[in-house]
């Protein structure tokens, strides 16, 4: 329970974040994606499950306040969080090279689907713009907030396991 707890004010706070403080900091319009950080580190520190969990309800926020199709963000979220959750086995929290490109990868992949979603059905053909102008200065601004945000992230998902295990000896 105290997980769901703390996940929940986690996503919330990142979710008021990105949407208050670093649209004020933002460059040309370009704000980092804190909610792929999240749902993209939940999932390769605690696995698919809980990066599905995690996804579904940072999507749902970014449906229901940016979306215009409620329900899209979520799916995308869940799947980003899934996959992540994939490489559970091959995580460590001291090395931050591989939290740092599936990151990286996901914001990518994010925008690559966003694109296609919402502007090539559209008729809207200037990938080459929409590449250079959106999708990489936020993968760059989202790579360089993450290095903090995910290090925030991981002495919480580390706390809680020492809480856990704790937990589980004087329960056990």
């Amino acid at each position: 329970m105290r997980r769901k707890i703390v996940l929940a004010v986690t996503i919330l706070i990142c979710f008021l974040l990105q949407s208050t403080i670093f649209q004020k900091l933002s460059f040309a319009s370009i704000s980092p994606n804190l909610l792929i950080v999240v749902t993209a580190a939940f999932g390769f520190m605690r696995g698919r499950k809980e990066g599905l969990f995690v996804g579904f309800f940072c999507g749902l926020l970014m449906d229901l306040f940016f979306g215009s199709v409620l329900g899209i963000y979520a799916l995308l979220y869940m799947f980003i969080g899934y996959i992540n959750g994939i490489f559970k086995k091959i995580f460590y929290p001291e090395d931050i090279k591989l939290p740092i490109f599936l990151i990286a990868v996901s914001d990518l992949s994010f925008n690559i689907v966003i694109y296609f979603l919402m502007f090539l059905f559209r008729s809207r053909f200037e990938i080459l713009y929409y590449f250079v102008h959106i999708m990489i200065p936020e993968l760059v601004y989202t790579m360089i907030v993450a290095v903090v945000v995910y290090f925030l992230l991981l002495k919480v998902n580390q706390k809680l396991e020492e809480i856990e295990k704790r937990s589980a000896k004087k329960f056990g």
